[in-house]
């Protein structure tokens, strides 16, 4: 007997596709059975099979290859280290191979998946080219694609030097732009995949020179967000989902100048203005990363979620 799932009663469409299964089938308690699947088998009942997933199974990432840039340490590390824990396979990336190495043999050792670490400056389409290659010859394939290498770099609003302005842009805009197109190719030949983009609170808000002295950061990320939502419309009809984190305040190196004597005033000033008093560590980006990974979220796209202990919410 072959079960599918409805509800108890269902819209014109429903009732529409029960008559067309055709008079074998029939409804009971929001079931439809299919008495032709066991003939011949021997086999006269069995108990209902729904057409779902049990909630366990759809955050599990099991048999799946995910690349995160930027993975060898804060919130990369975070997002691989909880994607990890979910089944998938790892392809890490960024500049400095020996992070890198430090979190594969880490989370080869905790968790038991396979991690691959490549070296890649996302700001060069030619080692974005050579990390690409490397990692499909690794697995052959890639499920999900995390944009999260990115970069900021501080000096006064009147005095922020052009080239600087430049550098930014390529990491955190150009270098997403140019792996995203060549991962969605792959992808859209697998049947499809999913993209989570990492964004910024600063890309909904202007941000204190004194807290935030990083004028185009926050341009930066708005871009992440529109090309997200864009990215998710012309996508879709290859199955490959598009979402964005934009997290708040989270303990990183990126962000370790906060917490110097110097910028007291600066740590403070963040501190006071989350909501809930402190900053975000890995186990507050981990569930989440993976709920956009996997079919916990598979009707979510183009969404930028916002990820901060409530600092937009004043």
């Amino acid at each position: 007997m072959r079960d599918f799932r409805i509800s108890e009663s269902g819209p014109p469409e429903q009732e529409g596709a029960l008559q067309a299964c055709g008079p074998g089938f029939r409804r009971e308690k929001g079931i439809l059975h299919d008495p032709s699947l066991f003939v011949g088998h021997g086999i006269e009942s069995m108990k209902h099979q729904e057409v779902t997933m049990k909630l366990q199974d759809l955050f599990k990432l099991n048999g799946k290859v995910a690349l995160v840039t930027g993975g060898g340490r804060g919130i990369g590390k975070f997002i691989a280290t909880g994607l990890a824990e979910a089944g998938a396979d790892l392809i890490l990336t960024s500049r400095k191979m020996k992070n890198l190495e430090a979190a594969a043999l880490e989370i080869e050792k905790e968790l038991g998946v396979r991690v691959f670490p490549v070296a890649c400056d996302v700001s060069k389409a030619e080692d974005i080219d050579s990390m690409v290659k490397a990692a499909m010859d690794k697995f052959g394939r890639i499920d999900i694609l995390v944009n999260n290498a990115g970069a900021t770099w501080g000096a006064p609003t009147l005095e922020f030097p052009l080239e600087k302005w430049d550098q930014l842009f390529n990491v955190n805009v150009r270098g997403v732009w140019i792996l995203t197109q060549k991962v969605a190719n792959i992808m859209k030949k697998q049947g499809g995949g999913n993209i989570i983009n990492i964004s910024s609170v600063m890309a909904f808000r202007g941000s204190d020179e004194l807290a935030h002295p990083a004028v185009p950061y926050n341009s930066t990320k708005a871009a992440i967000n529109l090309l997200t939502m864009n990215l998710a419309v012309k996508l879709a009809p290859y199955k490959i989902r598009v979402n964005a984190i934009a997290p708040g305040f989270f303990r990183t190196d990126m962000m370790a100048y906060i917490e110097k004597p110097e910028f007291k005033a600066a740590h403070d000033m963040v501190i006071n203005s989350i909501p809930l008093k402190r900053v975000g560590d890995m186990d507050d980006m981990k569930g989440l990363a993976v709920f956009l990974a996997s079919d916990a979220s598979a009707y979510m796209t183009g969404h930028v979620v916002v990820n901060d202990g409530g600092l937009l919410a004043q």
